[in-house]
């Protein structure tokens, strides 16, 4: 297994994070999402405004890496809505890159920041239909509720709500 090394990401690696996010969500929801619905969000969410907007308005980004190559990203948000929690906003490594460790370790980052932040719990949402549901159960994660979230043009996020106390 390659070493992997966390660093923080900084507004100059945003373009790296959409590039991993365009590779990453066609594997992830190709089965889940129609095409449109998928262009849609990545758009939405991983254009190089929507992440500028997002690192200046409070989320934190963590990148990793294995043999200079950044094989994942974490993007998460200490004391989301003012409150005690932590939200996991993303975690996505390259498809070729996952069984690596590189998603763990980006993980368990997070988990240490959210914790040095004095966070009582880490929240995230995922698809209802993605298997990463799983992957987060081995990880102590689980579930406290369900919700869809209209994100426009006719679209909704139908996901799980899952927690892991810290």
């Amino acid at each position: 297994m390659p070493d992997v090394r966390i660093v923080i990401a900084g507004l100059t690696d945003l373009g790296t994070i959409a590039s991993i996010a365009r590779r990453t969500w066609p594997v992830a929801y190709g089965t889940i999402l129609s095409p449109k619905q998928l262009a849609y969000m990545l758009d939405l969410f991983y254009s190089e405004p929507a992440l500028n907007l997002q690192f200046t308005q409070g989320q934190r980004f963590l990148l990793a890496t294995t043999d200079r190559t950044t094989v994942g990203f974490a993007g998460f948000e200490p004391h989301y809505l003012g409150g005690s929690t932590t939200r996991l906003h993303k975690l996505y490594v390259l498809p070729q890159q996952q069984g690596t460790g590189a998603g763990r370790a980006l993980l368990k980052a997070v988990i240490e920041k959210a914790r040095a932040s004095g966070d009582e719990r880490l929240e995230l949402n995922v698809n209802k239909y993605n298997t990463a549901q799983q992957w987060y159960k081995r990880q102590g994660f689980h579930t406290v509720r369900a919700e869809v979230i209209d994100i426009g043009q006719g679209y909704v996020m139908d996901d799980f709500v899952m927690e892991l106390a810290l």
